[in-house]
């Protein structure tokens, strides 16, 4: 078999979240995205799953690092909220799925605007503030 046979075969991805309670920030990725956790059986919590209950999606895993967030995060998750929408309907689906996801723990940070190339997104971060955008 050859490299490139080999690379069509994959056909799941894995998002990998480094944090500080995994179990916290899987839970409001659960309920962000309709997702299923699989928690820890022990009590330490060092790890947590959550996974889409229809495998569509990627399975996202979180671990427990000593380390905290430094600096803004180099992959971030597009959340699509507002698929097919434009103008001010899309804006005001992103700003209540928005409010929804503040309730769960989450932070809004900004509104990008449609321009020319581009339209509207909802910047926010997650309970341990990795940085996600709603569009």
């Amino acid at each position: 078999m050859t490299t490139s046979e080999q690379v069509r075969r994959v056909r799941q991805v894995q998002v990998t979240f480094d944090c500080a309670d995994p179990v916290r920030v899987a839970r409001f990725w659960c309920a962000t995205l309709g997702y299923d956790p699989t928690l820890p059986d022990e009590d330490d919590g060092a790890w947590a799953v959550a996974e889409d209950p229809t495998g569509a999606g990627p399975r996202l895993y979180f671990q427990r690092v000593p380390e905290g967030k430094v600096v803004k995060n180099r992959v971030h998750l597009d959340v699509r909220a507002g698929t097919g929408l434009v103008g001010d309907e899309r804006v005001a689906v992103l700003e209540a799925e928005g409010a929804r996801l503040v309730a769960l723990g989450a932070t809004r940070l900004h509104i990008l605007l449609a321009d020319d190339e581009n339209e509207s997104c909802l910047v926010m971060q997650d309970v341990e503030g990795n940085e996600f955008c709603l569009d």
